[in-house]
C-alpha cells in the first residue's frame, strides 16, 4: 500500500512538472521613427488617445481630457508634455508600457515611440 502511494505522488509531482511551460515572448522589433517626418498631433497622436485613453479622460471624466477638441489645450495647461527633456512628460511616462503607475491602458511600444518622437519634435498642434 505504501508504495502505491509514493507511486502516485510521484506521478502527480511528474504531472505537476510538466504542467509549468514557459512561452517567452520576443520583443517586438519596431521600425525606428523618422525623426525628419513630422508627427501629425491631428491624425497621429489623437487616434491614439482616442483609442487608450477617452474612456477615462473625456469631459467631466479625470483628467486631462484628451477629447480631440480638447486634448491639446488639456496637455498644454497642464504641462504634460515637456519639450527641453521629452523622455520625463507624464503624457509620454504615465501611460508608457514599461510604466508601474497608469493600470489601465497603456500604450503600445509603437505609440509610446510616436508620442516620444511627437514631443521631440515640438509638441505642435498640427
Amino acid at each position: 500500500m505504501k508504495k502505491s502511494n509514493i507511486y502516485f505522488l510521484l506521478f502527480v509531482f511528474g504531472l505537476l512538472l510538466n504542467a509549468c511551460t514557459y512561452d517567452f515572448i520576443a520583443e517586438e522589433e519596431l521600425p525606428p521613427v523618422d525623426p525628419t517626418v513630422t508627427i501629425s498631433f491631428s491624425t497621429q497622436i489623437i487616434p491614439i488617445f482616442d483609442a487608450k485613453c477617452i474612456a477615462c479622460h473625456k469631459p467631466g471624466g479625470t483628467a486631462p481630457d484628451l477629447t480631440a477638441t480638447n486634448a491639446y489645450n488639456s496637455i498644454k495647461n497642464m504641462n504634460l508634455a515637456n519639450t527641453t527633456a521629452p523622455e520625463t512628460s507624464l503624457i509620454y511616462t504615465y501611460p508608457n508600457p514599461t510604466s508601474t503607475m497608469h493600470t489601465w491602458k497603456k500604450y503600445s511600444a509603437a505609440e509610446a515611440q510616436l508620442v516620444l518622437t511627437w514631443i521631440q519634435q515640438g509638441a505642435k498642434n498640427n
